[in-house]
This record gives structure tokens, sequence and C-alpha cells, in this order.
């Protein structure tokens, strides 16, 4: 009773007590660690509650201090730190004052302000206080300095870093590091790590400390959880050698690639051995089917001996597991994978049949336009400051359905649809699709469309750059099936007979087999699914990118989102081929960490004859975001969660020099 009534005083704090000086020792803090799962149960006869015998053994659970004033060994490591995405971490407290460090348990208390008021000051957070405390994250530190020391699991390296927002000097830095070195046991190991470019600026001038970027750290990963979680199918080793677009794969297969992949469809389990981005395509789509996806150095040679076996895969943040599956793990997942719920799709409305501005359109229009047009005008409506919506019009379902039924296609669609082959067979599905999206693209246009388009065209005004022709299907940007990345997206289109076939070309794309099998494996209805098309002025991105505003690893986290941005057009972001800059941007602090520079030797920039093409990054070398633009992005996409009451979106946008355009929610 002793300790749980210790950590009940800590908790709270006491109201009479006045706080103690900083410094003052506190020996007497200690905490119940949780029982061991595996220690033998108490019984009635060791403690006899309430039996006023005399005779009971009061056995009182093992104790640790709440914290330590030096962290020895791996244990004591372990005991006080916490794993999240691949890193384990361990935060202290160092005193301006008496030089006394403080590594406290992160498990009870999770940020430093908690340790500091529950633990050193043992008073309530008023504002007034807060704002004292943060006055330490500045260059003047009067009390504390608040640090992290890190262990990166998959690459056995050792860092100690500020918050990314904390002005931290030289001066400081060397400080924190010698008292490291006098009290952490893996101190001959550390660095120190930068999270922001004015952290990076002082680690280059503190010549006696040793540093790492992010970038660094990165790069030297053997391994790297995407999206955690596990899953049983057939390994299969894909080789590098066959392009992409021959490529089939099965539901079940857990698929082991040379290379990052454009897109995939449904499978079991995604392992690349080169890394992707947590924002690429790949990884959302993993995140979507609650499937394990790692980064694996080397995995087609570590994996040889498991190729076309049947395997449980399980991806943990700093570990992974990879074997021959057992009867019952086969028989679990299962009825893990029969369990998951099906899917249901907005009822397209083919009555409507005006072309429509993004200006005219709400969120309940989704119906008519799909949810990535009718989100934009959802957005514009909202008025939101520092930001604007390319204009743009959208094209109902309505002409969709038209043109399959006034060219036969929609007897082909049904056809293709019923056969049991198609189901069944990847590769027969997708030769039958091919043949589907080749008739309803050379099939005609509709004279009546066509006039409409011209006069929305028209209703654009001026445009110097083209449009760009988006897919907006009723299965896709829905609050249960994003479809992030299913169809087609024809950039910068000129002129009205390229529009109109950019437009044929972005229906045929609800049928892609990326497409069909990504509806098929949520349980969609396929016959329930109709194409439309989004035409919106182009905009000449000199940084494009996604914001997701649910953290990486952290789901609880609602304060951090993660931004990807690349220069120039940004194509290559989604796709996942190539590293972005990657950014964690807090909205509550204006903190930014910054996990990776883009260093491309090229962009993508508009063509002048349509279409787009690479030239050298004049930016090479550069941050391809400002600490305001991020910053910037980050406050608008925690707005557009209140647009939509939906804390967890992906959001695209584009910069043009400093102005900051959305272009998908």
């Amino acid at each position: 009773m002793r300790s749980l009534v210790v950590l009940l005083l800590i908790a709270c704090g006491s109201k009479k007590e006045p706080p103690p000086l900083l410094g003052t020792p506190l020996d007497a803090a200690m905490v119940a660690t949780p029982v061991d799962a595996e220690a033998q149960p108490v019984s009635d006869a060791d403690v006899a509650v309430g039996s006023g015998s005399g005779s009971a053994t009061l056995v009182e659970p093992f104790t640790r201090k709440v914290y330590v004033d030096k962290i020895p060994d791996a244990a004591t490591f372990e005991a006080y730190s916490k794993e999240l995405g691949g890193e384990r971490f361990a935060k202290f407290v160092l005193d301006m004052k008496t030089d006394r460090i403080y590594y406290f348990d992160v498990s009870i208390y999770p940020v430093h302000k908690d340790f500091i008021f529950g633990t050193l000051y043992k008073k309530p957070k008023t504002p007034a206080a807060v704002r004292a405390v943060d006055r330490n994250y500045q260059e003047a530190k009067p009390d504390f300095m608040m640090c992290y020391v890190v262990h990166h699991v998959s690459n056995d390296q050792w860092t100690f870093a500020y918050w990314a927002g904390d002005k931290a000097t030289s001066e400081h830095v060397k400080r924190a590091y010698k008292r490291i070195k006098e009290t952490f046991f893996k101190a001959d190991k550390i660095r120190f790590r930068p999270d922001s470019d004015y952290q990076v600026k002082i680690a280059k001038a503190t010549q006696s400390v040793p540093y790492v970027l992010n970038d660094e750290l990165y790069k030297a990963q053997d391994y790297t959880a995407f999206n955690e979680g596990s899953s049983v199918g057939k390994l299969r080793i894909v080789p590098e050698n066959i392009p992409e677009d021959q490529l089939t794969f099965a539901s079940d297969e857990i698929v082991v690639l040379k290379a990052v992949l454009s897109d995939i469809t449904p499978v079991a389990g995604i392992i690349s051995e080169t890394f992707s981005t947590p924002l690429s395509h790949l990884s959302l789509r993993a995140k979507g089917w609650k499937i394990p996806n790692i980064g694996l150095r080397n995995a087609q040679t570590k994996l040889k001996d498991l190729d076309g076996k049947v395997v449980f895969f399980d991806a943990k943040g700093t570990a992974h597991t990879l074997r021959v599956a057992t009867q019952a793990e086969v028989a679990v997942n299962a009825a893990k994978r029969a369990a998951i719920p099906k899917v249901t799709i907005p009822k397209a409305d083919l009555a409507a049949d005006d072309l429509r501005t993004l200006e005219a359109m709400r969120a309940k229009d989704e119906v008519i336009f799909g949810a990535k047009s009718s989100n934009l005008g959802e957005i514009i409506h909202a008025k939101l400051a520092n930001m604007k919506v390319p204009p743009g019009f959208g094209i109902p379902f309505r002409y969709y359905d038209e043109h399959l039924k006034a060219n036969g296609i929609d007897k082909q669609l049904t056809a293709l649809l019923e056969d049991p082959n198609v189901q069944k067979d990847p590769n027969f599905r997708k030769a039958r699709l091919e043949g589907l999206r080749k008739a309803i693209e050379q099939a005609p246009f509709s004279k009546e469309l066509r006039a409409k388009v011209e006069a929305g065209l028209n209703g654009l005004g001026p445009i110097a750059q083209g449009v760009f022709v988006r897919s907006s299907t009723n299965a896709e940007d829905t609050e249960t099936f994003s479809g992030a990345g299913l169809h087609d997206t024809k950039p910068n289109v000129k002129g009205l007979d390229a529009v109109c076939e950019a437009i044929k070309a972005v229906w045929a794309s609800t049928w892609t087999l990326r497409a069909y099998d990504a509806r098929a494996f949520a349980g969609i209805d396929q016959k329930t699914v109709y194409g439309s098309a989004l035409v919106q002025v182009g905009v000449p991105a000199t940084a494009a990118g996604v914001v997701a505003t649910v953290h990486p690893t952290d789901p609880d986290d609602d304060k951090n989102f993660t931004i990807n941005a690349k220069s120039g057009l940004g194509m290559a972001v989604v796709d996942g081929r190539k590293i972005p800059e990657s950014l964690i941007v807090s909205w509550y602090n204006r903190g930014i960490r910054v996990l990776s520079r883009s260093d491309e030797p090229t962009v993508l920039v508009f063509d002048e004859a349509g279409g787009v093409r690479e030239i050298p990054n004049p930016n090479k070398g550069k941050p391809v975001l400002t600490d305001q633009m991020a910053l910037q992005l980050a406050m608008v996409s925690k707005a557009l969660i209140g647009v939509f009451k939906n804390r967890k979106l992906d959001i695209e946008w584009v910069y043009v020099g400093e102005q900051l355009y959305i272009v998908q929610t």
C-alpha cells in the first residue's frame, strides 16, 4: 500500500507543502512495476486481508524510482524508456542550477513538463507556470534542459536530441553531452542528432560533440516498419527484371520486392529492399488493408529459403518475424479475413446532368460528382485563410453511364463482372480489364458532352497552363475507403480535343487492375461503381506533396502531422519511388522535426506542348519547404480536420512560390 500511496501523491501533488527547490532529491518517490505475467499469484494464505489475526505476511510489490541520476546498464535503460516506431527513447531533465540529471520513467511521465510539475515542482500546471517552463526551450535556459536519449534499434545507433523547436546553443549541447558521458552506459556511442535546420547549424558549429543527421540515420537502417501488423500468406520473391505493368499479385501473397513499385494490388504483406516513404501509395495501401509493410535490406537473399512457402509474418517497430506458418495460424488468419466488414459506397445519382464548378459544390454532391470533387467544393465554401483551391468543374456520373450504354460497353462490363475466371485468375482478370479500358477510350465522345466541356473550359477564363483531368469515382475518398492512387490523373492537358480524350482515359481508369482488386478486397459491389472526372486548372508547382494528419507511429498523437515534399510537380512523392523531404510538424507548439531531406537532381515541370518533362533541379541541396511553409501546411491541415470533422486526412497540396493550393483531400 505504501507504494500506491506514494504514486498517488506524485500524480496529484500535495496542496499543502510548498514546491521543493530545484534539484531537491526525491529519493522516496517510488512506483510499483507491473506484476510479471509469469509470476506465481499471491495466495490467501500469504495475505489474509482483514483477518485481524496478525499472522499474515504482507507481500509488497517490487518498486523502482520515478527517476534515476544515471543509467548504468541495458536493464535500467529498458525500464525507464519506451519503444515507438523502431526507436527506444528515454528522456532526461538537466537542472541548470545544480547540474543534476534526472532520467525519468516515460511510462509514468510521457513528457518532460509532466515530470517537472509532478515531481520537481509538485504544483499544478497553470498557464503562467507552463509559460515559465517553456522559457527553457529558448536560447536562455534559466532552469532546465529537456532532452531525449534514443536507441535506433534497427541499425544500433545511439543519439541524444532536443525537441525540434528548442533553441539550444552550442554551449548547451556541450553541457548535455558532458553529463550524458558521465551518466549513460552507452555514452561512447552517443551522438547529437539535430532535428531542425537551426539545430543542424548548431551541430556543425559544435566541433567537440559528434553529430549525425536524420538523413544519415535513415539511409543506414537495415529495417523499417512502415506499417505494423501480422499476416499469413505465401511468400513470393518478385524478380526485379519484370516490368511493373506485367506484374499481377494474389491477395494471399506476401511479396518481397527488389525495388519499390509505384502501386500494387491487394496482398497479405509487403517487404521491400529499397525503402519507400510512409506516405507513398504503397504505404497508404498497406495501412488501408491493415497488412504488415516493411523495408528490409537484402530481403530477397535473406528470405530465399521461404520462397513459395506459407509463412507467418509479424512486423513490429524494431523487429520482424518470418517463418513457416502453423496450421492454427493459417486458420486464425482465414477467420480474420472473413470477418473484415464490407465497405458500402455512396449510390450514384445518374439524373443530374449539369457540369458544375467546384464553387457550386458541397460535400453532399459526392453522389453526383464523387468525393474528390465535392470535398474541394466544401473546402472552398469554408473560406479558409492562407490557402486556395485551383478552379475547376466536375462531370456527373451520368455521362460515364451514358458513354458505356451508347457504345454497348455496359454489356461488356456486366459479362466481365459475372465471369468466374475473372474473379479467380489475376492474369485473366488483367487481360479482360485491359480490353474494357481500351473500349472505353476508343468509343466516340458524346457531342452533347463535348459542347458542355468546351463551355466549362471557357468558364475557367484564360489559362496560361493546361488543365489537370482527375478521376472522381463514387468509390474513392470516402470515410471508409480512400482509394488513393487507384485511378489515373492526366496533367497539363491542352486543347478541347485532348481534354475530351483525357476524360475518357480517366473514366477507363475506374477499371485498372489495382482499382478492381482494391475494391474487391474491401468487399465493394463492383456493379455499383461509377466514374466521374474533375477538370481543374493546372498550377505550375514549385513544390508539392502530401500531409497525413495521423502520426506515422503513434495513432493517439493528434498534434503532429507528417509532411512529405518534393520540388516541382512532385508526382514522384506519392508513387514512392524517390525519397522526399519528410517532416513531422506540430500545429500545437510549432515544432518541426526534419526526418529526411530530398536531394533529387531533377524535377518535373509542365511541358509547353502539354504533359510534363524532367529538368535539372535548380534548388538541389536546399530544403523544399521553409519553416514558415511547413507551419502553414500544418495549420491549414488542422483547419481541414474541422471542416470534415475527421481527424484522419490525407491532403495533397502544391506551392507556387509561397502560395499554397490544396488539390485533394
